[in-house]
């Protein structure tokens, strides 16, 4: 299973500095699968986007995942990719950008031959440079946004609803930014998507994130305002909340938290694990959340 991590910051630029994977001796360990792909997306200083992503065809190739990376922006999207669909490389590696928004995804869905007929339908096979189900995703996601005039929330939840009527699906969970806004949409309940607000920076004066597979750190927001993502919890704070199956969440530029059942009823065509190929079934897999010590 794909990780993901998302951090909107409010309107005031931070610097943060990320680590993707844990250091390379641990990378080798036979327990787990190791990951084919990490990527981090920022919005800068000047509000421009930024990607910095590297797929990892063999260890020996991994600095790029394990070193530090010192970022500065007003939200963030990092990735840690399993591949299921697509070769390893830049293309097929998450983020992804498409009219000046970032977009990642954690999830399964197939009947890809569907989805690319009709993103011929609507005018979006060219903003498809690879071959994964995520930018596939992405693409149907900009084209319903153009379509709404520019409204993010109408055209996410409008392709989200023809993808859960049309494709067979085992989930789709999304994060997807601007500058100054980021949406996160849990879809259906298979995989899980935490929240943490932190709108009350007080309550919990580090930032200073961390699972096994990505690790995020700030001295700027211990004291400052910000909004969290993550497919798991990052530490022990208390104010963790999952988004409920279906529930669209919107984080506007003042970090206000609008969160809304856009997709109350599963897909027509569920996907089990079972129905899942056993290279698919083998990205699916969970790792045990590593937190640093309070």
């Amino acid at each position: 299973m794909c990780r993901l991590f998302g951090l909107h910051a409010g309107t005031d630029v931070c610097t943060a500095t990320f680590w993707l994977v844990d250091a390379p001796d641990s990378l080798s360990e036979q327990s787990r699968r190791n990951p084919d792909g990490t990527g981090l997306g920022v919005f800068d200083a000047i509000g421009q986007p930024q990607l910095h992503k590297e797929p990892i065809a063999a260890w020996q190739d991994a600095q790029f995942a394990t070193e530090a990376h010192q970022m500065t922006g007003t939200t963030f999207i990092a990735h840690v990719r399993y591949a299921t669909t697509g070769s390893l490389d830049v293309l097929n590696t998450h983020p992804f950008l498409q009219d000046g928004r970032i977009f990642a995804h954690n999830g399964v869905l197939e009947g890809l031959d569907i989805l690319d007929e009709r993103l011929r339908e609507v005018g979006a096979d060219d903003l498809v440079l690879g071959r994964t189900d995520s930018e596939r995703v992405f693409a149907l996601i900009t084209a319903s946004i153009r379509a709404h005039d520019g409204d993010i929330s109408a055209g996410l939840v409008d392709a989200m609803r023809w993808l859960a009527d049309t494709v067979p699906i085992y989930a789709v969970n999304v994060l997807l930014a601007t500058a100054t806004e980021m949406w996160a949409l849990r879809y259906p309940q298979t995989h899980e998507l935490y929240l943490l607000d932190r709108s009350d920076s007080s309550l919990a004066p580090k930032f200073d994130l961390r699972t096994r597979r990505i690790h995020a750190r700030s001295d700027q927001l211990c004291t400052r305002s910000s909004v969290v993502f993550a497919t798991e919890p990052m530490d022990d704070d208390a104010r963790w909340t999952p988004l409920e199956p279906g529930e669209l969440v919107h984080v506007d530029a003042s970090l206000q938290i609008g969160r809304s059942l856009a997709l109350p009823n599963p897909p027509r065509h569920l996907l089990r694990r079972e129905d899942l190929s056993t290279p698919v079934q083998d990205g699916q897999h969970a790792l045990p959340t590593t937190r640093r010590p309070a």
